[in-house]
C-alpha cells in the first residue's frame, strides 16, 4: 500500500506560502460569546504564526504514540484519543470552509453542527492513530495556506454561521484556540492518566 503525504504538510508550500501579516485581535462583536473561551486561548496578534506553532507542537505531541494510547479514554462516557483528534480535524475543516466562504464574500447563513453526530459517524476507533495524525498535519497545511492567502479586507469580512455573526479573522483565532482547548485536555487528563505498560 502506498503511503499518501499531502503536499500542504510539507514545508514547501508552507513557506513558499508565507504572508506576514499584522492584524488586531477579534472584537467581541465578531463572534458568539461561547466562543470567547479559544478566543482566550491564543496569545498575540500573529494568527498564522500561532497556527504554525501550534501544528509543530501538535505533531510532537503525538509522536510516538501508539495504538493503546490512541484508543484510550479517561472515562468511560469520554472520547478516545482517536476521536478527540478526529474532532479536531473535523472542526477545524468547519471553521475553515465558514471562514473561506465569508473572506469569499458568500452571505449565505451557515448552519451549525453537531459534534458527537461527527465523531459517531467518522469511524474515527477503526483508524490507526498514524493515519489520524497525517491527516492532521494536511489540514493545518490547508488551513495556513488559505489564511496566509487572504489580503486585510477578508479578513474582516463577516458572515453568519450557526445563527450568529462571525468574521474570518476571529473563525482564525477559533480554531486555534479550539485546537488549544482539545490539547490541554490531551495532555492534562488522557497522556498523563495512560498507565505505563
Amino acid at each position: 500500500m502506498q503511503k499518501h503525504v499531502c503536499a500542504a504538510g510539507r514545508q514547501g508550500i508552507l513557506r513558499r506560502g508565507r504572508r506576514t501579516m499584522k492584524l488586531a485581535r477579534p472584537e467581541t462583536g465578531e463572534y458568539a460569546a461561547h466562543y470567547e473561551k479559544y478566543i482566550s486561548l491564543v496569545a498575540g496578534e500573529d494568527i498564522t504564526g500561532a497556527l504554525e506553532a501550534q501544528r509543530v507542537q501538535t505533531m510532537q505531541l503525538f509522536a510516538g504514540r501508539s495504538e493503546r494510547d490512541g484508543n484510550f479514554r479517561y472515562a468511560a462516557d469520554k472520547w478516545t484519543v482517536k476521536e478527540v483528534l478526529g474532532h479536531l480535524i473535523d472542526s477545524e475543516r468547519i471553521f475553515t470552509y465558514r471562514a473561506l466562504r465569508i473572506a469569499r464574500g458568500d452571505q449565505t447563513p451557515m448552519e451549525g453542527f453537531e459534534q458527537d453526530d461527527y465523531v459517531r459517524g467518522g469511524g474515527f476507533k477503526e483508524r490507526p492513530l498514524a493515519s489520524l495524525v497525517e491527516e492532521y498535519a494536511c489540514v493545518r497545511g490547508a488551513s495556513l495556506a488559505l489564511f496566509r492567502s487572504l489580503g486585510k479586507e477578508a479578513w474582516l469580512r463577516r458572515g453568519t454561521a450557526n445563527k450568529n455573526e462571525v468574521s474570518v479573522r476571529a473563525l482564525a483565532y477559533i480554531t486555534a484556540g479550539h485546537e488549544r482547548h482539545h490539547r490541554q485536555i490531551l495532555e492534562e487528563r488522557y497522556f498523563s492518566a495512560i498507565p505505563r505498560a
